[in-house]
């Protein structure tokens, strides 16, 4: 690894390293969601293009870039490669594959995994994640081991999905008190929590994995307390530039559901002033409060 030459712009573009392990994960779900599409489309239904290329690129194409990219390659002589091919695994991935809404193409309940998609679960379980990663003898064991690295990316890919796929998917893995405005508001404490690490990292005094890259560190790279801040910084800012477009998908959501809500209840309202003028269809139309199963019927009906 210390024959590498130095990481410039022009060797990040044109190195890249096979992951075989990756890269079947990468076709399997390809694959799966693929046909989840294909029988949407064949019983009739409509699938948005954007979310199968937010699935396909952001998703996977974060899986690739993160496992067989320069990232891959460098990261067993780097700290900052490292870093940040977690933190992709961690919170881009997981970003782009909710995004894509899988769970929408198939008829599986996630209701099993209501305990680990509890919200304040799910965050604890992310932050404990990393910070196990780092701070414990884990993250050099990986860097010595390669199915304990493969092991360590999985973790980090469904603790950081854990969290993301419930709060852009289906109500039925969150309890009932998380409606949009308080997803939105955990969103944005979980974009505060996800910078910890990152601080810890840059502001540590000990080296994460000193004796490994103490060993492997090429003397090109210099100072490996400078390698790591850079890495913790750079940990720190994809953390908090990901929390934006997160939050922005959660209110996005929000402003669909309630314009279909409202849409529903003015239709409904029209039907009822139809009835009115019409006294023959009066006796099959009832008052839109007593049909309404949403919150505005429901407090119309208290």
């Amino acid at each position: 690894m210390n024959t590498l030459g130095a990481l410039t712009l022009p060797r990040f573009l044109e190195t890249w390293r096979l992951d075989s392990v990756s890269l079947a994960a990468v076709v399997l779900l390809g694959a799966l969601y693929a046909a989840g599409v294909r029988r949407r489309r064949r019983a009739g239904g409509d699938w948005p293009l954007w979310r199968s290329a937010a699935f396909a690129v952001l998703g996977l194409g974060t899986i690739v870039l993160a496992t067989m990219s320069a990232l891959a390659v460098y990261d067993e002589v780097l700290f900052w490669p490292a870093a940040v091919q977690n933190i992709m695994l961690d919170l881009i991935a997981p970003l782009g594959l909710a995004l894509g809404d899988p769970l929408g193409l198939t008829t599986w309940s996630p209701r099993s995994l209501r305990l680990l998609t509890y919200p304040l679960v799910s965050s604890v379980l992310v932050l404990v994640s990393e910070l196990t990663i780092y701070f414990t003898p884990y993250f050099g064991t990986a860097l010595r081991s390669d199915a304990v690295r493969q092991l360590m990316h999985l973790q980090l890919l469904l603790t950081g999905c854990l969290f993301v796929l419930p709060m852009l998917t289906g109500q039925e893995m969150l309890p009932r008190w998380c409606t949009h405005p308080v997803r939105a508001a955990l969103v944005f404490l979980d974009g505060l929590f996800d910078s910890v690490p990152g601080i810890v990292v840059m502001t540590s005094g000990t080296l994460v994995a000193g004796h490994w890259y103490t060993a492997h560190h090429p003397v090109w790279a210099g100072d490996l307390h400078h390698d790591q801040m850079i890495g913790g910084g750079l940990m720190l800012v994809i953390a908090e530039l990901v929390s934006l477009p997160f939050l922005l998908a959660v209110f996005a959501q929000w402003w669909r559901i309630e314009r279909t809500k409202t849409a529903e209840l003015d239709a409904r309202l029209d039907r009822e002033e139809a009835a009115r003028l019409d006294p023959a269809e009066a006796e099959t139309v009832q008052p839109w409060w007593l049909t309404d199963t949403g919150e505005v019927g429901r407090r119309y009906r208290q």
